[in-house]
């Protein structure tokens, strides 16, 4: 693996100059949090201008290898978990279970309560509708990594007050206990910064970038069982998409919401 910049070769400097931080960080086997050298640094040793450097920078950054903190200096960032959240109908449970981690909660309330305007339009239910509450932190490898409160059709699910969530998959107990099989789900993702609330749940500052993910899952009779917002910490997650080209006859749109 090149070591330094190749000036006959056609690649642009700072392309060949992120590939080589990328391969140190490697090769050396960086933890998350150890320190590179600052930019001035890498121009003298690289001997390219400081324009190259933070280009080179910023491409490792976009690809989630290092974070840079303004008057702190460059580091290497700590690796985000792929999330297949937004295409595929699974729980957090399975796709953690899927990627070999361990995973817990920490339930703040399990409760019968009654529905709000939007969990009632979520559910198809008047407002006031007995639903249940499932309001739990959830811990990927003894790290807090999402809020999640989800509501259910209380009617649908009997005796669930009395299931303990630290450890068991919502939608595993939906399935052996009751029945119930999700087969589709319309889910959104929308980026946001931490309030107070969710900052102390998931231990991190005011005011820290974290992910949005609402949900609304429903049975083979398509009635809506499930509404859930999880709230992601952005510094450890990434929703993974896979996307098909399709005709554009009959074809829904990707929706962008802004506001």
């Amino acid at each position: 693996m090149a070591r330094h910049i190749d000036r006959s070769s056609p690649l642009p400097f700072y392309l060949q100059l992120k590939e080589i931080l990328a391969g140190e960080i490697e090769r050396d086997g960086l933890e998350p949090g150890s320190r590179l050298p600052g930019d001035h640094e890498l121009c003298g040793r690289f001997g390219v201008s400081r324009p190259v450097v933070r280009q080179a920078l910023a491409g490792l950054e976009s690809e989630g290898l290092i974070e840079r903190v303004k008057g702190h200096g460059t580091f290497v960032a700590v690796p985000k978990t792929g999330e297949g959240l937004v295409q595929k109908l699974t729980g957090l449970s399975e796709d953690v279970a899927s990627r070999g981690g361990q995973l817990r909660s920490v339930v703040r309330n399990l409760a019968l309560v009654p529905a709000d305007a939007l969990v009632a339009e979520e559910l198809g239910v008047g407002r006031g509708h007995p639903i249940v509450e499932l309001d739990r932190v959830r811990f990927v490898d003894d790290v807090p990594w999402v809020s999640t409160v989800a509501h259910l059709r209380a009617e649908l699910v009997p005796g669930i007050l009395d299931e303990d969530f630290a450890e068991q998959s919502l939608y595993a107990l939906l399935e052996s206990r009751y029945g119930i099989r999700l087969v589709r789900s319309a889910r959104s993702v929308e980026a946001t910064v931490a309030s107070s609330a969710i900052a102390d749940r998931l231990g991190i500052h005011h005011g820290a970038p974290v992910l949005v993910l609402r949900s609304v899952s429903y049975d083979e009779r398509d009635v809506p069982v499930e509404a859930f917002v999880a709230y992601h910490r952005g510094d450890r997650s990434r929703f993974e998409v896979e996307l098909t080209r399709q005709a554009v006859t009959g074809a829904r749109p990707l929706m962008v919401v802004t506001g």
